[in-house]
C-alpha cells in the first residue's frame, strides 16, 4: 500500500500542476478554442447529428442532437469516450463546465489522450426541446408557485398532456450518436460515461449493443434492483403503451437545485467559493428559455421520462466492464429504502470479475463541481486508459480525501 500511497500523492501534485496550467483557458463555450501553453491544444469542435426522432412528441421529424467533442489537435485519438447527462443537469455544465481546473472532458482529452464527446439527450440542453417552449406543459401546482407572473398571467391546461421522453427514444438517440462517432472516428467501441440517472441509459444499452461498448463508467448510478421491467423476447420493449399521461417537463428552481446539494457539503474545503453560482450560471447557459422564466435567476426545464429496464435482471446480463464511482455522502443514490446503498446491489450484480467500485470520502452527487473532483478526474483516466484503477481491475474500495485508496471487504 505504501507504492500505491506514493503514486496517489503523485497524481495529486500532477492535478495540482494541471489545475495551474488549465486556469489559462479561455471559460467560453463554443469552438474551437486552445491552450495556450506547451500542453497539449485541446479543440472544442459542436456536432450536430441527425436522427430521425422516436420521441413520441415529435416522432418521424429529422433532428439534430447536440454533441460536443474535446480533443487533442496534435493526436490522432483512437481511444473514444462519449459522456451522457443524467435526469436534470445538461451534459456541459457537468461535463465541460469552462471554468479553470472543472472541465473533465478537458482533462480526460488533456491528460488521457482520448478524444472525448459529449450528448444532450432531446429535451435538455443543447439538443431539440419539442413541447417545452409552452409553459403551459408545466404542472398547475408550479405554474402557480413558479410562472406567475412570469411568463403566465394564470394557469393553463398543457397543450400536450403527456410525459416527453421514454427509455426507448433515450436508447435510439444514444445508439445514432455511438454509430456516428464510430463512423467519423474509425472505431469500432466507444466508452460510455454516465452520471446519475445517465445509468438507465447506458446500462441498458450496453447489454442490448456489447458490439459497440468498449466499458461503462458509472458515475453515482440511480439504481433499483426491482426497477420497471420491459416486456418482449429482449426485454426491453415498453411496458405500457406511449406516451404516458402527464406533462412534457417539471421545472426546477435554483433554491431547489441547491436543497439537493447543500444537505451533502459536510466537509471542511468540500466546496470552493462561488462555484454553485459558476454551476447554475452554466446551467442557464444551456436553455436559453428556462432562463427567462420565474424568478430573476431563472429555472432549469426537465424533461420529464417514463424509464424502464434497468433493475437486477438487466445488470445481470452486462458483459463489458463497469466501473462504479460514488460519493460517500450521497443522498441521491439512497432513494430507494428496500436497498440502501443500491451501488453494492448493482456492483454484486455484475456477473463478470472485471468490474471496480469506489466510494471516495467528502463527496456527494455533485462530486464533480467539488474538490474531490480530482480523485474522479483521475479514477477515470486510469479506467478508460488501461481498464484498471492502479493495478486492479475487481474489487471494492474507499479513497480518502489524500487520494489513498483503501481495500475493503466486499
Amino acid at each position: 500500500m505504501n507504492a500505491r500511497r506514493a503514486r496517489l500523492t503523485l497524481w495529486f501534485a500532477i492535478l495540482t500542476l494541471a489545475a495551474c496550467r488549465d486556469s489559462s483557458l479561455p471559460a467560453r463555450i463554443g469552438a474551437p478554442s486552445f491552450a495556450n501553453d506547451d500542453t497539449p491544444q485541446i479543440l472544442t469542435i459542436d456536432h450536430q447529428v441527425p436522427h430521425i426522432s422516436t420521441v413520441p412528441a415529435n416522432a418521424g421529424d429529422l433532428v439534430q442532437l447536440f454533441v460536443r467533442e474535446r480533443v487533442a489537435s496534435n493526436r490522432d485519438a483512437r481511444q473514444v469516450v462519449l459522456m451522457i447527462h443524467g435526469a436534470s443537469v445538461p451534459v456541459l455544465p457537468g461535463g465541460d463546465l469552462g471554468t479553470d481546473h472543472y472541465d473533465w472532458a478537458l482533462w480526460l482529452a488533456q491528460a488521457g489522450g482520448f478524444d472525448v464527446f459529449m450528448l444532450d439527450f432531446q429535451g435538455s440542453g443543447l439538443s431539440p426541446r419539442p413541447k417545452m417552449d409552452d409553459p403551459c406543459n408545466v404542472p398547475t401546482a408550479q405554474q402557480q408557485s413558479i410562472l406567475i407572473p412570469n411568463p403566465l398571467s394564470a394557469t393553463c391546461p398543457p397543450s400536450y398532456p403527456f410525459q416527453l421522453i421514454n427509455a426507448h427514444s433515450d436508447w435510439d438517440e444514444l445508439d445514432a450518436v455511438v454509430d456516428y462517432i464510430r463512423a467519423i472516428r474509425g472505431v469500432d467501441k466507444v466508452a460510455l460515461v454516465g452520471w446519475s440517472q445517465g445509468s438507465f441509459r447506458v446500462g441498458p444499452y450496453a447489454v442490448q449493443h456489447p458490439d459497440k461498448v468498449e466499458s461503462l463508467l458509472l458515475y453515482a448510478p440511480i439504481y433499483n434492483p426491482e426497477g420497471r421491467a420491459g416486456v418482449g423476447p429482449d426485454g426491453f420493449d415498453p411496458p405500457v403503451a406511449l406516451p404516458q399521461p402527464g406533462t412534457p417537463m417539471t421545472l426546477t428552481t435554483r433554491p431547489a437545485f441547491m436543497n439537493r446539494w447543500d444537505p451533502e457539503i459536510q466537509c471542511d474545503g468540500q466546496v470552493e467559493d462561488g462555484i454553485q453560482d459558476v454551476v447554475w450560471s452554466a446551467i442557464m447557459d444551456n436553455d436559453e428559455i428556462g432562463r427567462t422564466w420565474g424568478p430573476s435567476d431563472g429555472v432549469m426545464r426537465v424533461r420529464s421520462p417514463f424509464l424502464w429496464g434497468w433493475n437486477s435482471g438487466t445488470v445481470s446480463r452486462l458483459s463489458v466492464p463497469v466501473l462504479i464511482i460514488v460519493g460517500a455522502l450521497d443522498l441521491q443514490v439512497e432513494g430507494f429504502p428496500k436497498f440502501p446503498h443500491s451501488f453494492f446491489n448493482l456492483y454484486e450484480t455484475i456477473p463478470h470479475s472485471h468490474k471496480l467500485l469506489f466510494r471516495v470520502d467528502c463527496a456527494g452527487h455533485f462530486m464533480v463541481w467539488e474538490r474531490q473532483r480530482r480523485v474522479l478526474h483521475h479514477i477515470s483516466k486510469e479506467w478508460l486508459k488501461h481498464g484498471a484503477v492502479e493495478g486492479y481491475t475487481t474489487g471494492v474500495f474507499s479513497v480518502d480525501t489524500e487520494g489513498v485508496i483503501h481495500p475493503q471487504q466486499e
